[in-house]
């Protein structure tokens, strides 16, 4: 006995019903599922809120919307994460986006956010990260951080002016672009490459593009991890990946953290090996380089 139809009876209803059905999980083979996991009817619910055409059942033309809906969020989540792609595979990084995007849907009005969630989603499903685990979490740091300093806030530059009057006691502010990290493989060779190759239209189908890409993992999964530390960074509208000495590194991890100028100076030289009488030439250096790249603001 087929079950009555509840018809909505609002637009905001009707809005609610319509977005539950065309964000709601596809199948393995990528079709609207008959019945969701709630145990709702998709087409109970497609006939009350959709009608059908002279070529279309309503479930049918429900179905488009729904499809549509979650190949876009593949095709951005791909877009985002393509060095992630190379490390685990087609296959294996298809398995994890539609595990990952099934945990932790998109809630916000931009896409630019869909993986926000994902490195912790992957350190409590370490089994997606594949054979080289932390490489692969490495490579979603970076290409979260590439992410966050391609679109985030660009502030006014502190002037020389105001930067020649800081002392030991000021607390300098860093542009909101700004990442600093500390990997375990040397990850932004691969992902230069990787998107350099993906830049180019010729080069999407070239099959010896993906085989130099194998080759370039294996190469770098064969060494010993080599510990590295970046600033990705904007400038002049294109992201950079600058690699950092570690007292560089903590110095600017401290900045970010707030702390006084004199006490991230302390932190950045406590455990270093440069010896004292080239410190002042090496704080006098990062400064000015620092500076000229506009990451201090007031």
């Amino acid at each position: 006995m087929s079950q009555p139809v509840s018809t909505p009876t609002g637009l905001l209803e009707i809005q609610r019903r319509m977005a539950a059905a065309v964000m709601h999980p596809l199948t393995r083979s990528e079709t609207m599922p008959r019945k969701r996991r709630d145990g709702t009817s998709n087409k109970t619910e497609a006939d009350a809120i959709i009608r059908p055409n002279d070529r279309l059942t309503s479930f049918e033309r429900l179905e488009i919307y729904n499809r549509q809906y979650w190949f876009r969020l593949y095709s951005s989540f791909e877009d985002d994460f393509p060095g992630l792609q190379a490390i685990l595979g087609r296959a294996r990084f298809d398995t994890l986006m539609r595990a990952y995007l099934t945990d932790c849907p998109s809630e916000s009005f931009s896409l630019r956010n869909l993986g926000s969630r994902l490195e912790a989603w992957l350190g409590e499903h370490p089994q997606h990260l594949g054979q080289h685990p932390q490489m692969a979490l490495d490579m979603v740091r970076l290409e979260w951080a590439h992410i966050e300093a391609f679109d985030s806030e660009d502030r006014p530059h502190l002037s020389a002016k105001k930067l020649a009057a800081i002392d030991e006691n000021s607390t300098l502010r860093l542009q909101p672009h700004l990442r600093v990290l500390a990997l375990s493989w040397p990850v932004d060779d691969l992902l230069l490459q990787v998107r350099t190759e993906n830049g180019s239209a010729a080069s999407a189908a070239n099959n010896a593009n993906v085989a130099r890409r194998r080759r370039h993992i294996r190469h770098i999964a064969g060494m010993a991890p080599r510990p590295i530390h970046l600033a990705v960074h904007r400038h002049q509208n294109t992201v950079w990946y600058k690699e950092l000495s570690p007292e560089e590194y903590r110095l600017l991890e401290a900045l970010i953290a707030g702390r006084t100028l004199g006490e991230a100076i302390e932190l950045a030289l406590v455990a270093s090996e440069l010896p004292e009488e080239q410190r002042p030439a090496f704080l006098q250096e990062v400064f000015a380089s620092w500076s000229m790249l506009g990451w201090f603001t007031s």
